[in-house]
């Protein structure tokens, strides 16, 4: 079967503060903020994908705030010890790094909301270099 997504366009996270949210996620992560509005903060996390901040509440299309699992970043190689001296210096301890079969890693923290959020070096090192997204339903 042909896969007919090219990535994931946008994640949206509940949240009571919005911009205070998107303080954390830019001291973090170096997420910058792409718009405003009235109920919602909008952060570029990559090229064609980004972070939503919205308040509580239901939106135009019935979405509604939910507990997820969590959900990953991908990182460029060597930045999860510069992920984690930025969490440490607000005061938060991560979880990690993890290291994954094939040499990847992973940096674990919750966010300010309580969101578990993962920073992976996928596919960075290792043989899961070459094997791309198809190594991930091997494991």
């Amino acid at each position: 079967m042909t896969m007919l997504t090219r990535g994931l366009s946008e994640l949206t996270l509940q949240t009571r503060d919005p911009d205070g949210l998107a303080r954390f996620y830019e001291a973090v992560l170096g997420l910058p903020v792409l718009s405003r509005e009235d109920d919602r903060v909008w952060l570029a996390c990559g090229e064609q994908t980004r972070l939503g901040l919205w308040s509580p509440g239901e939106k135009e299309f019935g979405d509604e705030g939910g507990r997820h699992v969590h959900y990953a970043f991908s990182v460029a190689p060597g930045a999860l010890d510069e992920i984690a001296g930025r969490l440490r210096a607000l005061g938060r301890e991560p979880r990690g790094p993890v290291e994954h079969d094939g040499g990847d890693r992973s940096l674990y923290f919750e966010d300010p909301e309580g969101n578990l959020v993962e920073a992976w070096d996928i596919f960075e090192q290792g043989e899961g270099a070459r094997e791309g997204v198809a190594a991930l339903s091997e494991g």
